[in-house]
């Protein structure tokens, strides 16, 4: 039988293939971040026929300081609930799975959007956007981690079949796991077991919204592939410490390089780093990264360099794109 198609299941969570559509961003929310009607016509486009087992949705802000960009998605108020669970409905209906991505941009922000300076680790330049924010209070931090523990509540009070916490793409988690972000000298600076600290503590105040049995995955931009930035050492260690804090599937992507590997053409651009960490955890790993075709996937999951394979770009361009896959897949 076909890798690919292979049914998984994870904690309460039963998967009926090993296809997952990433976070992809639209900017198609409205203004303020509830939810659309572009966006449920996107979600029930591309969750049509139920081919692609796993929906992650695109980042969504956990407090209005966190916005990435204009027409981001919200999660940040409780008055949202109810057109969120329009959303994860949408997908159900179509046969897939849906979870919901937390994040807040931290120094990735732009003060036109938020209309306050932005925050970050330290008050460093941010490597993708250029500009320096300023740097977060020890109160301001715990503010942050119970504003994930109330996105985490209302993801699962709308729905949802679980929560991912966005750790990659150079947002705020991210910022405090890379060195060229985070040159704090408190608990949370210094050696990678600190810079992961704020991680930690956001996964126990996670879990702790949403109980035992709603599935936590965990984004991870596993290396910046910069000089002096994070590197496959610091995500073996990191991947350790999140499994062990009750995280049920890590999801492995780039820092600040962002969703490419310069130079690297070959599909699964970051391949070597889900192989790294699937040699000491456990848990299921996504791999995501400039995959186009069935083939491909089926080979990076049959040389064990994934459990669960992320298709970007080919799904946002063609919606039949999982159909056709699985299709192709049948006769293996």
């Amino acid at each position: 039988m076909s890798y690919l198609l292979k049914p998984l299941q994870v904690g309460t969570l039963k998967l009926n293939n090993r296809l997952v559509m990433p976070p992809m961003a639209t900017a198609k929310a409205e203004s303020d971040g509830r939810v659309s009607q572009d966006i449920l016509d996107y979600y029930k486009e591309k969750s049509e026929g139920g081919n692609i087992s796993l929906i992650i949705i695109e980042h969504s802000f956990i407090t209005p300081e966190g916005k990435a960009s204009k027409n981001q998605l919200s999660v940040s108020d409780d008055d949202i609930i109810e057109d969120l669970r329009k959303l994860a409905d949408v997908i159900h209906q179509n046969g897939s799975k849906a979870i919901m991505q937390l994040n807040h941009a931290g120094s990735a922000a732009e003060k036109e959007v938020i209309g306050t300076m932005p925050v970050g680790p330290s008050a460093v330049i941010n490597p993708r956007k250029g500009n320096i924010p300023r740097e977060l209070t020890s109160k301001e931090i715990d503010d942050i981690i119970q504003a994930f523990y109330d996105a985490a509540r209302r993801t699962k009070e709308a729905g949802f079949d679980g929560v991912e916490i966005h750790s990659a793409h150079g947002y705020l988690l991210n910022q405090f796991f890379s060195p060229l972000t985070n040159k704090r000298k408190d608990e949370y600076g210094g050696s990678i077991h600190n810079r992961i600290r704020i991680h930690l503590k956001v996964i126990e105040a996670v879990r702790s919204a949403v109980g035992d049995d709603f599935p936590i995955l965990l984004r991870l931009g596993a290396s910046d592939y910069m000089e002096g930035g994070s590197t496959i050492e610091d995500s073996q260690i990191a991947a350790k410490e999140f499994e062990k804090a009750g995280i049920d599937i890590l999801d492995i992507s780039g820092g600040f390089c962002g969703y490419v590997v310069s130079g690297c053409t070959e599909q699964g651009y970051f391949a070597q780093l889900s192989e790294s960490a699937k040699k000491v955890i456990s848990i299921p790993v996504i791999l995501t990264g400039g995959i186009t075709e069935a083939k491909a996937a089926e080979q990076l999951l049959a040389d064990g360099k994934a459990d669960l394979i992320g298709v970007g770009r080919a799904i946002f361009k063609d919606s039949t794109w999982a159909q056709r896959a699985v299709e192709s897949l049948l006769t293996i």
